[in-house]
């Protein structure tokens, strides 16, 4: 009984110390994806020359204002009616802003913060992620069907077609990182960027083609402007989202900057060197990943401050005639280098 009783309490001890490590990542990336919407807002004003949120605050106190514009936020699509339309699969229309929140959030259970900081350093962790990642999709497509509407279906289809077009791309990509690094451990990746020469070390200099074609495919993927033609409102209404309102609405929200938070530092491990700092003699660590994480979230929103939204077809064309073909090339190009033994990294 006592070897029973020691079981069950060192069994409840591993759950208790897990559930402490993801509540870790968890609340954090959902603060920070929370005050994404208030940076982006404030980002885009100032390259309008507009004032963006600037009113509210808590109790009146703070020094940036509109800094407590998230909280508002949450409050109000938290008090709004969720409408269920009453011909759609009410299980199913519920059920879709789960499944697309879900893989954003699961992905960073093997994100690596340092060499160090990381819930579950898996050796196969970059197709853990590649997995994960691919599930979002469903998300998009029970959402335009369960909704029992034209509108909603008709922009799942096309935001499913532009999010299985970009995802081979950036696979792609990802298996050139693959095939540099000679591992699937996202620990292992970054370590193999560690050199003396600091920036010149990193992936992004050999696979800069990559690089580029990665980060924008994930602005594709993400439906984010200037590739959100699942949301023209000129065209098709919002998307497979036009009938959900309240917290389902929210937790489809939550997921567009959960997935670009993810597609960011996914790109700051593969392509720029993770926590490494970019200078030599200047010590690593988890600052510098978050300093690269904010560079490209950044770029989010310049791109959306600054192009106009593109035509579906040459969205897809783009896609498929485009980065498909040059993430292959690029493919047999570092398999001959390597095989060659040309390659100087």
């Amino acid at each position: 009984m006592t070897i029973l009783e020691s079981m069950v309490g060192s069994t409840m001890s591993l759950a208790l110390w897990t559930l402490l490590k993801v509540l870790a990542i968890a609340v954090p990336v959902m603060i920070c994806v929370a005050f994404t919407t208030l940076a982006e807002r404030k980002v885009i004003g100032y390259m309008q020359m507009r004032l963006g949120p600037n009113r509210v605050t808590f109790f009146g106190v703070g020094f940036l204002r509109g800094w407590a514009q998230p909280f508002a936020d949450v409050v109000k699509l938290l008090l709004k009616e969720v409408i269920v339309p009453t011909n759609s699969n009410k299980f199913l229309f519920l059920l879709a802003p789960v499944l697309s929140l879900t893989p954003a959030l699961a992905a960073w259970a093997v994100i690596p913060f340092s060499d160090y900081l990381v819930l579950t350093n898996i050796d196969a962790g970059l197709l853990y992620v590649m997995a994960i990642t691919s599930m979002g999709v469903y998300g998009v497509i029970v959402a335009g069907w369960a909704s029992n509407s034209k509108y909603a279906f008709l922009g799942a289809m096309r935001s499913a077609a532009q999010i299985v077009a970009y995802e081979i791309a950036m696979g792609f990509a990802l298996v050139c990182v693959l095939m540099m690094s000679a591992s699937l451990n996202l620990t292992v990746i970054v370590e193999s960027q560690k050199g003396t020469f600091g920036l010149l070390g990193w992936n992004l200099i050999p696979l800069f083609p990559m690089f580029v074609v990665y980060f924008i495919a994930g602005v594709a993927e993400t439906n984010r402007a200037p590739f959100d033609v699942a949301e023209g409102e000129s065209e098709i209404v919002a998307g497979p989202h036009v009938e959900y309102s309240g917290t389902c609405f929210a937790v489809f929200f939550l997921a567009e900057y959960a997935n670009m938070l993810l597609i960011s530092t996914l790109a700051t491990i593969m392509f720029l060197g993770g926590w490494l700092s970019p200078i030599p003699g200047l010590s690593d660590g988890a600052v510098w990943l978050l300093v690269k994480v904010a560079f490209l979230m950044f770029c989010f929103f310049w791109f959306r401050a600054t192009f106009p939204r593109y035509r579906y077809d040459q969205i897809m064309r783009l896609g498929w005639k485009v980065f498909i073909p040059l993430t292959i090339v690029w493919l047999v190009f570092i398999g001959v280098l390597l095989k060659m033994s040309w390659w100087p990294w």
